[in-house]
């Protein structure tokens, strides 16, 4: 999430590759956070940052500054150590830097017309891909070095992804998702999937990465909205829920594996075990929960599923239930923790678990 609006406090936000801990960007410095206990862990106030990106949580932090000073110009990448306050190196760019990430072998660093690839420890550059404008600085990166995807747009008229393979360095796939222009995607934790959205936001769609095919079509409204976010439930094979934020402050939860554990029971294939039986199941009411008014329209916001926990009644038909942990950092500087559940009855409910301001937070904050 990133967002140079004066008219909002946090510039960007982004959690590590674990949903462990999050950092933002302001217009005074950064700050680190732990998600658990929402204690501040670290906070530097040097000028305003565009761009702060973690590797899980250790010591290395990818910085880029908002260029209001010089020394913080947003053509320059730092990579920062918090353990001893210093700068490791510093790599400069041509153009804006419009997005960073990185796992535990790769950097990558997106411009305008062109991506680098960057090898984490030597920082040799290890590839560039030529792309189309993008403006928005759009990317999905995995984590997982079994499934080490890289996501760019591959048009700037239709919704087409390019995912490329950041340890072989070659192109994987393109795959056509939407017809209009991309504005959101991301990967499941272990590379095999990726969401995308366009900006209509009307659709969000699931491709399994191996073979490029759709797996799932969503339908989040029928009016557009711009979506925001896109997370997948955190899982060793296909996730149970996918989650989306949107500008019309509401957010999605739509039902993967956790609904399709009870249809495989039908079907002897592997394929039935992971796909819907038909896009109409996709597209059915009872895979969609809406929370609305979760944060004000028009908010920027950037959410994530931490933990899913399943209970078994096997004296009950049905769906087993389901409770997942989201939490969810607004441009506007607020932290919430929202407790989703799913009953045996398939009926599903939010609780706000915790909330605090980012902006007023201290090192003695604790677990507000």
């Amino acid at each position: 999430m990133a967002n140079q609006s004066t008219s909002h406090p946090i510039l960007c936000a982004s959690f590590n590759q674990d949903n462990s801990c999050f950092a933002i960007g302001t217009r005074d410095g950064f700050k680190i956070f732990d998600c658990n206990t929402g204690r501040l862990l670290y906070e530097r106030v040097v000028g305003a940052f565009v761009i702060v990106e973690m590797l899980y949580s250790s010591s290395l932090l990818a910085i880029v500054g908002a260029g209001e000073q010089p020394s913080l110009s947003p053509r320059r990448l730092c990579l920062f150590n918090t353990t001893s306050g210093t700068a490791l190196r510093e790599l400069n760019f041509l153009t804006s830097i419009l997005a960073v990430r990185i796992n535990r072998k790769r950097l990558v660093v997106v411009l305008l017309e062109k991506t680098f690839i960057y090898d984490i420890n030597s920082l040799e550059i290890k590839d560039t891909i030529d792309t189309v404008p993008n403006l928005k600085g759009l990317c999905a990166f995995s984590a997982s070095l079994d499934g080490p995807f890289l996501a760019l747009p591959a048009s700037t008229v239709k919704g087409s992804v390019l995912v490329y393979n950041a340890i072989d360095l070659h192109s994987h796939c393109e795959i056509d998702a939407h017809r209009a222009p991309l504005a959101a995607m991301v990967f499941s934790s272990n590379g095999m999937y990726i969401a995308t959205a366009s900006e209509q936001g009307t659709i969000i769609r699931v491709h399994l990465v191996s073979e490029a095919t759709k797996s799932y079509s969503f339908r989040r409204g029928t009016y557009p909205s711009t979506i925001f976010s896109l997370a997948f439930g955190p899982s060793a094979d296909l996730p149970d829920i996918l989650l989306a934020t949107s500008s019309s402050g509401s957010t999605h939860v739509f039902s993967l594996g956790f609904d399709l554990n009870q249809r495989s029971r039908k079907s002897s294939s592997f394929l039935g075990s992971l796909m819907p039986g038909s896009v109409s199941d996709a597209l059915d009411p009872a895979h969609h929960r809406v929370f609305h008014h979760a944060f004000p329209a028009g908010v920027r916001s950037n959410a994530v599923v931490r933990r899913i926990d399943k209970v078994s009644d096997t004296s009950i038909p049905g769906p087993m239930a389901l409770r997942a942990t989201i939490s969810v950092i607004t441009s506007g500087g607020y932290f919430q923790e929202y407790g989703f559940r799913i009953n045996h009855k398939n009926e599903a409910s939010w609780t706000l678990e915790h909330e605090f301001n980012l902006l007023t937070a201290t090192a003695e904050i604790g677990s507000n």
